[in-house]
């Protein structure tokens, strides 16, 4: 089966929980013999670059635009992948580019999208983007073969918004064992000194409530532990500037940290703290648990869902007071955080790569048959 990938900024992963999904697939089909092929930004990934964990990479322009850059990267891939790749079904990624999805469709390919955890929700979109990522949520289970999400709550609010049930695949997670790389030490950290957040630092995330919270606690309360906010966004350079301006000499910024030393970074947290509001399956979230993190999250359903009884919460609708208690609650009491971090373990083994691998094979495999010849009707059947 020959598998294209379209919608993410491409591979290597190096900014968000798509790009990690579009990696991990790709290298796990790729093994068990499918041709995979993979469709990267220029300003993301290096041209130079042809393969990667098995994987075919078609590298096509863009406009570096917050509203345009998604669009016509993908408008790009799904003109080539129909004229040159033509693969035997096609994998889309976000629910912006379902209308994208014809492209595919009209020229025969089998098409599946992952319309993730509803992107119209976000705050950072003004009134128009929201209106166009309704339109394009609301229209992806026609555009598409197959339209699914990570979450179960997420397509709950599917379902009760446009009136259409799709299917359900999560993310997944791999703790990759890799040893320490000194990231601690160059940032200054001590092992279990620190709470950390990792995410892109966008309003909905919230990292501007989490340093908030983090500054009600006095240095003693917080037994003088540091916050570490890991993360960044392009087009987000004045919000971005806004948290800093929140945080006080306790909180730690160091921009993005990838592989090796993002594991470093999960592993030795004394607790590890999402604060967002909005998406579904967070691959931040179950990273936390597979390396063994006490987990605190905001109670949107998605993040419930996620944690189940191996993570704490706290009121969304409350926002910083909620917070600060909680944190203050874990910091304040080593023996509960040192029980949590077994149960975070034990919840992130049910979401294996290789079960979600399992998961979307199979699904890809139904889409391709599905637009096969089928079978002849009865009263064309002679019988035996």
């Amino acid at each position: 089966m020959k598998v294209a990938i379209l919608g993410t900024r491409g591979i290597p992963a190096s900014y968000s929980g798509f790009e990690t999904a579009a990696e991990q697939l790709a290298g796990r089909l790729s093994a068990r013999g499918h041709e995979v092929v993979v469709y990267c930004r220029p300003h993301v990934v290096d041209r130079r670059l042809t393969e990667h964990v098995g994987a075919r990479l078609v590298h096509l322009p863009t406009l570096r635009n917050k509203y345009l850059d998604t669009f016509t990267h993908t408008l790009l891939s799904s003109l080539h992948a129909a004229r040159n790749v033509k693969p035997d079904v096609a994998l889309f990624f976000i629910a912006g580019n379902s209308p994208l999805c014809l492209v595919t469709r009209t020229a025969g390919i089998p098409t599946v999208i992952n319309v993730d955890g509803l992107d119209s929700d976000r705050s950072k979109w003004p009134p128009f983007a929201k209106a166009y990522l309704r339109f394009a949520e609301r229209n992806a289970p026609r555009w598409a073969d197959t339209a699914l999400t990570d979450s179960h709550a997420v397509a709950e609010i599917f379902e009760q918004r446009y009136g259409r049930r799709i299917g359900v695949v999560p993310y997944g997670v791999e703790d990759p064992g890799q040893p320490a790389t000194g990231t601690l030490e160059r940032l200054g950290l001590e092992a279990r000194r620190y709470v950390l957040f990792v995410g892109r630092l966008e309003p909905e995330n919230n990292p501007h409530v989490l340093v908030e919270a983090f500054s009600r606690i006095s240095a003693a309360a917080a037994r003088d532990m540091k916050l570490v906010v890991v993360g960044g966004a392009p087009y987000a350079d004045e919000y971005i500037r806004t948290v800093h301006r929140r945080g006080d000499p306790r909180v730690v910024f160091p921009g993005y940290v990838f592989g090796p030393g993002y594991w470093e970074l999960q592993r030795n947290a004394y607790a590890f703290c999402a604060p967002t509001e909005v998406g579904g399956t967070h691959p931040v979230i179950l990273e936390a648990m597979a390396a063994g993190n006490c987990v605190l999250v905001n109670d949107h359903a998605p993040n419930v869902e996620t944690v189940g009884d191996a993570g704490l919460t706290f009121s969304g609708e409350e926002g910083v007071p909620s917070l600060a208690r909680q944190l203050e609650r874990l910091l304040a009491d080593p023996q509960l955080v040192e029980g949590m971090r077994e149960r975070a373990r034990e919840r992130a083994r049910r979401y294996s790569w290789e079960a979600v691998t399992d998961q979307y094979e199979s699904l890809l495999q139904r889409a391709v048959s599905a637009r096969g010849p089928g079978p002849l009707p009865a009263e064309l059947v002679s019988p035996r």
